[in-house]
C-alpha cells in the first residue's frame, strides 16, 4: 500500500427507512440498506430506478423525505455535504483545466490546510500510476487518465466512503474493462468503502463484492454477484442481470427435492432448493449458456430437462460464442448460447433442434414473468419466418 496516507479504513453505511419524494412521484420508497466497512458495493439498475438519487442522498446533495443516513455509526442525515466523510467521483471528471495534475489532486488538501499536501498528492498519483504526468494539465491526458486523476483526488482526502457515479460511462469498451479491474485493485489496496452506481451489469459483477439490483425505487434483490446471477428471485432480476429463458405453469408434482412444472404440456423439473415457491402457478427458468442444442432427438435422461422439437429462427455469431434463437411450438422463443469451440456456428437457420439442460441449473422465481407470445402448431412462426426468407432468396436469385 502507498505509505501511511491511506492507512485509515472505510466506514460502514446504513440507510434506515429512507424515502425520497419529488412532486408527482416517489423516487425511493422505504429503503433499508447496510454496507459493511471496506466493501465494494454496487447499486445496479435501469435509468429512473432510484440508484443515483440514493447516491445523492448519501452525498448530501439531496435531502431525504424520511429516514436516516448513518456513516460509521454517526447520523449524518441533517449534515451538509462538506461535513460528511464522503467524496464523489463523477462520470464527468470535473478537473480544473487551468491547474496541473498535481495541483488538481492537492487542491482539497490545501483548502483544508493539510500538512504536506503536495507529498500526499504525489502518493495518490503513484497509487493510480500517474505520478510521472504530475506536471501536465488535464487536456493533455486521455479520458482514462483523467478518470484516474479524479479518483486520486477523491482518495487523497481519505474519505470514509467513496461514491462512484457511473465513473466509467464515458470511456470506450476496452478502456472501461481495464479500468474495472484497476478500480477493484485500488479499492482493495486503500481499504475504503466504495459505493458504485451503474446500469452496466458486467461492470457491477466484475468489481463489486455485493450488488443490489434496484427497480422502481426499491431493492429487488441483494447479494454476491454470482448468487444474483445463478439464483435470481424475480423476473426483473433474471432478465436485467443477463438473459434468462422463463417458463410459467402450474406445479404438477413434487418429490423430496424437486418440483415439476407443466408448461404447455412440457414437464420442467427444478430443485426445491433453487425455487422460491413450490406450489401453484410458478415461473421457472434457465440461463442461455446452460442450455445444449441438439440436432437429433436425445433420449430422455433423469436429471435433464428436454424441450423440442423446434426450429432455429436466428443465429448471431459474436466471436467467443454464438446465440441461437429456437422457436418451439407452444413455448415461444428460447435463447441458447454456445461457446465457439470449432469454426463458425453449429447449425443454421431453419434447422430442427431440441434443447436440454441439467435440472440442477434451473431456478424458480417468487413472482410470475409476463406472458410471452406463444407459437401454436397451427401457425408456426418459425416456419413462416423461414418460408419468407426462402422466398426472398429465390427472388434475389431470379433477379
Amino acid at each position: 500500500m502507498a505509505g501511511g496516507v491511506f492507512a485509515e479504513s472505510g466506514a460502514d453505511l446504513e440507510l434506515v427507512g429512507i424515502q425520497k419524494r419529488f412532486p408527482g412521484f416517489t423516487a425511493i420508497e422505504g429503503m433499508d440498506l447496510t454496507i459493511p466497512a471496506g466493501s465494494f458495493f454496487a447499486l445496479l439498475g435501469p435509468s429512473g430506478c432510484g440508484k443515483t438519487t440514493t447516491l445523492r442522498l448519501v452525498a448530501g446533495l439531496e435531502e431525504a423525505t424520511a429516514g436516516r443516513i448513518l456513516i460509521g455509526g454517526k447520523d449524518v442525515t441533517d449534515t451538509k455535504p462538506y461535513q460528511r466523510p464522503v467524496n464523489t467521483v463523477f462520470q464527468s471528471y470535473a478537473l480544473f483545466p487551468h491547474m496541473t495534475i498535481i495541483e488538481n489532486v492537492a487542491f482539497g488538501l490545501r483548502r483544508r490546510k493539510i500538512a504536506d499536501a503536495t507529498g500526499k498528492a504525489h502518493e495518490a498519483l503513484r497509487l493510480v500510476e500517474l505520478d510521472h504526468l504530475a506536471a501536465r494539465r488535464p487536456q493533455q491526458l486521455s479520458g482514462g487518465q483523467q478518470q484516474r486523476v479524479a479518483l486520486a483526488r477523491a482518495i487523497v482526502n481519505r474519505p470514509a466512503l467513496l461514491l462512484l457515479d457511473e465513473p466509467l460511462g464515458a470511456l470506450d469498451l476496452k478502456l472501461r474493462r481495464q479500468m474495472q479491474l484497476e478500480l477493484k485493485s485500488i479499492q482493495e489496496e486503500v481499504g475504503l468503502t466504495f459505493l458504485h452506481v451503474t446500469h452496466d451489469q458486467e461492470e457491477a459483477m466484475t468489481m463489486a463484492d455485493t450488488v443490489a439490483v434496484m427497480n422502481k425505487g426499491k431493492i429487488e434483490q441483494l447479494g454476491a454477484p454470482e448468487v444474483l446471477y445463478e439464483l435470481p428471485r424475480t423476473a426483473f432480476v433474471a432478465n436485467f442481470l443477463g438473459q434468462s429463458n422463463l417458463f410459467t405453469g402450474p406445479v404438477e408434482g413434487t418429490t423430496g427435492d424437486s418440483i415439476s412444472v407443466n408448461v404447455e404440456g412440457n414437464r420442467i423439473v427444478v430443485p426445491k432448493s433453487r425455487a422460491q415457491r413450490h406450489s401453484g402457478e410458478v415461473t421457472v427458468g434457465a440461463r442461455p449458456e446452460k442450455l445444449t442444442l441438439h440436432v437429433t432427438e436425445p433420449k430422455p435422461e433423469a436429471g435433464t430437462n428436454l424441450l423440442g422439437p423446434g426450429r432455429v429462427i436466428d443465429v448471431s455469431f459474436s466471436g467467443v460464442s454464438t446465440q441461437y434463437i429456437v422457436a418451439i411450438p407452444g413455448l415461444g422463443s428460447i435463447v441458447v448460447f454456445a461457446q465457439n469451440m470449432g469454426v463458425g456456428p453449429l447449425v443454421g437457420e431453419g434447422t430442427e433442434t431440441w434443447v436440454s439442460w441439467k435440472v440442477e441449473h434451473g431456478f424458480g422465481l417468487e413472482d410470475e414473468a409476463p406472458r410471452q407470445p406463444r407459437f401454436s402448431s397451427d401457425t408456426d412462426t418459425a416456419s413462416i419466418a423461414l418460408e419468407k426468407k426462402r422466398a426472398l432468396m429465390s427472388e434475389l436469385e431470379e433477379a
